[in-house]
C-alpha cells in the first residue's frame, strides 16, 4: 500500500464492507466523508467504519464511495475482493425474453388507455392588440430653469 494514502476499503467477515482511515488523514476529516458516503463506525473499533445496508448492492455503493473521495483528490486503496466484485450480478437468462417483452408491449399498444383524453382547462391566450400609434408628436417646452443656463 502506498504510504500516502488516506482510505482502505476493503470486506470483513464480521462487519462487511469496510473502510479504514490511515494516519495521513485527520479522523475528523475522515468520519465525515465517510459518514456522507454512507459509512458508519463501528464500535470499540477506532478508525474503523463498516457500510450500512451492506445487502443493498454493497460492493458497488463501496468501489463508489472510493470513486468519490478519490475525485476530491485523496488517495485511496480498494482491496481485490471488492474491486473484483461483480458491479451488477448477473439476471436469470429468460428464453423468450425479448418475444415476452415485445409481446406485453404490442397488447398495450392494441389495448384503449384508460386515461381520458383531458380538455385544456384554459383557454388559449387571446391576441393582444397595440396601442394606436399616436397622430401628433407631443412638444416639450424647455424654459431656462429646465435647460440648466442661467441669465
Amino acid at each position: 500500500m502506498n504510504p500516502g494514502t488516506h482510505f482502505v476499503f476493503g470486506t470483513h467477515n464480521d462487519h462487511g464492507f469496510v473502510a479504514s482511515t490511515t494516519a495521513s488523514m485527520p479522523a475528523h476529516l475522515a468520519h465525515w466523508f465517510l459518514v456522507r458516503e454512507q459509512f458508519e463506525p463501528v464500535p470499540g473499533e477506532p478508525g474503523l467504519y463498516r457500510l450500512t445496508d451492506p445487502e443493498r448492492d454493497g460492493p458497488r455503493r463501496t468501489r463508489q464511495a472510493a470513486q468519490d473521495l478519490r475525485r476530491h483528490g485523496y488517495a485511496v486503496h480498494v482491496d481485490a475482493d471488492v474491486a473484483l466484485a461483480p458491479a451488477n450480478p448477473p439476471r436469470p437468462h429468460r428464453p423468450n425474453g425479448l418475444t415476452e417483452r415485445r409481446s406485453r408491449i404490442a397488447r398495450a399498444a392494441a389495448s384503449q388507455s384508460s386515461q381520458r383524453h383531458a380538455v385544456p382547462t384554459t383557454s388559449p391566450p387571446s391576441a393582444r392588440s397595440l396601442p394606436p400609434k399616436p397622430t401628433y408628436a407631443p412638444t416639450v417646452h424647455l424654459t431656462a430653469s429646465t435647460t440648466g443656463r442661467s441669465r
